[in-house]
């Protein structure tokens, strides 16, 4: 079964004229990359993403992309900070590994007061699955609060993924998951967003299933 629609084929082979050698990702790292600048269209993100163990020919530790590999492939649950985040992977989910998937939102807590939605909602996530897959495209509260519960060892994520887009809290966010000894896959600077955090988790599941069943 293939999951790439022949559209999304043909944007692929466009970016791949475009952007040409000039790059130094690994194959796998540069299929996250390509995936993301398709649903932008915004190649700034083939300079932008940080892959965390890095992947890299010359290493013999495992990579964030072999981690995510292992973790999609066994069906680890998926945490998603947002509906738009855990809409833009449910369908490609559903058609490889059926990984538990939910929304942190969901779990929102209205008597914690001084939190977003989103932060308290990703507290309870943790509490219920410390070990599960993180996707935060959205909310830099939330990948605070995350990185804060990993740093005090109540959280021990699979692997993250870091992509909230804006301009408060979003650089903390991001610096404070850098600092960790996390598997992650992090935006650098203020762009982000919901479409890419759900890309870079789709490409991860395209690349689990072409190896599961070649």
């Amino acid at each position: 079964m293939s999951l790439e629609h022949p559209i999304l084929l043909k944007s692929f082979a466009h970016i791949d004229q475009c952007i040409g050698c000039h790059h130094q990702l690994t194959p796998q790292a540069y299929e996250v990359a390509r995936r993301v600048i398709h649903s932008t269209a915004d190649f700034d993100f083939l300079n932008l993403l940080r892959f965390e163990p890095n992947p890299s020919s010359s290493d013999h530790f495992p990579s964030v992309i072999d981690i995510a590999i292992n973790a999609l492939g066994q069906s680890t649950p998926i945490v998603a900070d947002v509906s738009m985040v855990r809409q833009g992977i449910q369908t490609l989910v559903n058609k490889t590994f059926q990984s538990p998937l939910y929304t942190a939102i969901d779990y929102a807590d209205p008597q914690k007061p001084g939190k977003t939605r989103t932060e308290s909602g990703i507290i309870r996530c943790i509490e219920l699955f410390p070990q599960a897959i993180y996707i935060i495209g959205n909310a830099p509260t939330a990948l605070l609060a995350l990185c804060q519960a990993i740093a005090k060892g109540k959280a021990n994520p699979a692997f993250v993924i870091g992509a909230p887009v804006g301009f408060i809290d979003v650089l903390e966010a991001k610096s404070a998951l850098s600092s960790l000894n996390c598997p992650q896959i992090r935006v650098e600077g203020n762009k982000g967003g919901s479409p890419v955090a759900a890309a870079i988790l789709n490409a991860l599941l395209t690349l689990t299933y072409r190896i599961k069943h070649s």
